[in-house]
């Protein structure tokens, strides 16, 4: 094998589309791997895990392009040079031609739409603070998809929001929902009475779904970027986002998601939740229970437990339902997961889950810390979870979350561009002492069109006996379609569950049936 690679300097391009190149790379006969990223730190930091360094990379700057292939042959590898600069500029050239009239500012956008109140901010996040400022100074909501925005910049956004009677919704905020209108990574759900505040985008989407897959249905789903929830940034936008709902007539009931607050943003939570008159889960995951509940709200342990339960209380049910129901299933899922383990052969052990979504990967830390597991390591890890020394390689039980910013800066996120996961599902099934691969598979706009095709050839190339299992999060509306990708999946052998949670239950029983042995 060689490698072969170019740097060009002057040249932007959007990370779906250096995605979308790159992809095409892969195609080109006797080409092993290609990428063709921004060389920021991190990106370089990939390119030398995934084998396509030259040391000629080490010149290049934030703003400079990389090109790197892996080849059998060095003409084979020049081949695939040539065809990505022909389809770098026929990228650029569609980009020119296509556009009739790109506003060139927050205001310009403002006077060619009359009438609009959301500006949906992604772009890189030195420069997206400064875009959000002036949306909010312009009177609009700002949904800032953007992340690695500064602290500061956060509250000072957050402050001037609120002062304005706006929502700034972020930064790095996934998903949301308005007046039926989905942003960015959401889905297509029911409408109905059942409002959501989350500062966890795929907790948003995990919660939401399965409330739409059970007939219920969302009214608002207003998120509000991991950190509000922060002592540093007091739940400003969590707060005001609860405020919203409960003015809202056509909110019956609430439910709250995020990591425990702090202390002092709890207690303003309660405080709220005190005046508001309707019924409020909180899924705080990780959070004590008994002060959840001290504060007036229904403790959920899991997102899907927060959602039925939120399902059962709109359809005039008692919320205790989903308690009995998730019982039997949990017994159901215990005795399937001795009879999976009793299928793996010495040195097989260990779980291995690879997530595009960090709310997921918190989940599943929780799950296997009420199992007492020992030897569980992560790149976001939940006490008693352990760092892991590499983040590129995984120690025992490994629970990674992509979307770190780690893995995101100048790449597309997870979700949309599978290629990270797909190298990393190859290493992890190739560790002898791997039993469970776990993976969350999120649908729904924005996401990766066909997850089914990128995954079951990952799958297939497993070369030894590894159980793949997964949940798949979205409805049968989403544009994936969630029961074509669960029939591709299942027919490939991966065992499929209807939550991130039940998954995460599966994989933590079979650990500990193996952690015996």
């Amino acid at each position: 094998m060689t490698v072969q690679g170019e740097i060009r300097t002057g040249l932007y391009f959007d990370s779906v589309t250096l995605m979308l190149v790159g992809r095409d790379l892969l195609a080109i006969e006797h080409v092993a791997d290609a990428a063709a990223v921004m060389a920021t730190r991190e990106n370089k930091a990939i390119l030398r895990s995934a084998g396509l360094w030259t040391d000629q990379f080490e010149t290049a700057g934030d703003t400079d392009l990389i090109l790197a292939v892996k080849a059998e042959t060095a003409a084979a590898a020049a081949v695939a040079l040539e065809a990505a600069a022909g389809r770098l500029q026929q990228a650029r050239t569609r980009g020119q031609a296509g556009v009739e009239h790109q506003p060139a500012s927050i205001e310009c956008a403002v006077r060619a739409l009359p009438g609009a109140n959301v500006a949906l901010i992604s772009i890189a996040g030195r420069y997206a603070a400064e875009q959000a400022r002036q949306a909010l100074e312009a009177g609009l909501h700002v949904m800032l998809f953007s992340d690695n925005v500064s602290l500061v910049s956060e509250i000072a956004l957050k402050n001037l929001a609120h002062q304005k009677g706006l929502l700034l919704m972020g930064p790095d905020c996934g998903t949301a929902i308005l007046n039926g209108v989905p942003l960015a990574f959401a889905n297509a759900v029911n409408r109905g009475d059942i409002g959501i505040v989350a500062a966890a985008g795929t907790g948003l989407q995990e919660v939401s779904t399965i409330l739409s897959n059970e007939g219920a249905g969302v009214s608002q789903a207003i998120g509000t970027g991991g950190r509000d929830v922060k002592r540093e940034v007091g739940g400003i936008m969590f707060l005001d986002a609860l405020a919203a709902l409960r003015g809202d007539p056509s909110t019956r009931v609430v439910v709250l998601i995020s990591k425990p607050p702090h202390q002092s943003v709890l207690r303003r939570i309660g405080e709220t939740v005190a005046g508001i008159g309707k019924p409020v889960i909180a899924a705080f995951l990780g959070a004590d229970e008994a002060v959840v509940r001290q504060y007036g709200m229904i403790p959920a342990a899991t997102l899907e437990e927060a959602a039925l339960m939120a399902a059962a209380l709109s359809k005039g049910q008692p919320a205790e339902a989903a308690h009995k129901f998730l019982a039997a299933r949990r017994r159901r899922i215990q005795e399937q997961a001795v009879r999976e383990a009793a299928r793996f052969t010495s040195p097989q052990k260990y779980i291995r889950g690879l997530f595009s979504g960090g709310t997921f990967c918190a989940e599943a830390q929780l799950i296997f810390r009420t199992l007492a597991l020992s030897y569980v390591y992560s790149n976001v890890p939940l006490a008693p979870c352990a760092p892991l020394a590499d983040v590129w390689k995984s120690q025992a039980h490994t629970l990674i979350d992509l979307g770190d910013d780690a893995f995101t800066v100048g790449r597309p996120h997870p979700m949309i561009d599978y290629s990270l996961r797909n190298r990393r599902i190859i290493e992890e099934a190739n560790d002898p002492e791997t039993a469970v691969i776990l993976l969350d598979v999120v649908l729904g706009y924005g996401a990766n069109p066909d997850p089914a095709g990128e995954l079951v050839p990952m799958i297939a190339a497993s070369p030894r006996r590894v159980t793949f299992a997964c949940s798949i999060t979205g409805t049968p509306q989403d544009p994936q379609d969630r029961r074509r990708v669960e029939a591709a999946l299942g027919a490939a052998g991966v065992r499929i569950f209807p939550s991130n949670a039940a998954a995460a239950e599966f994989a933590a029983q079979i650990a500990g049936a193996l952690g015996g042995r």
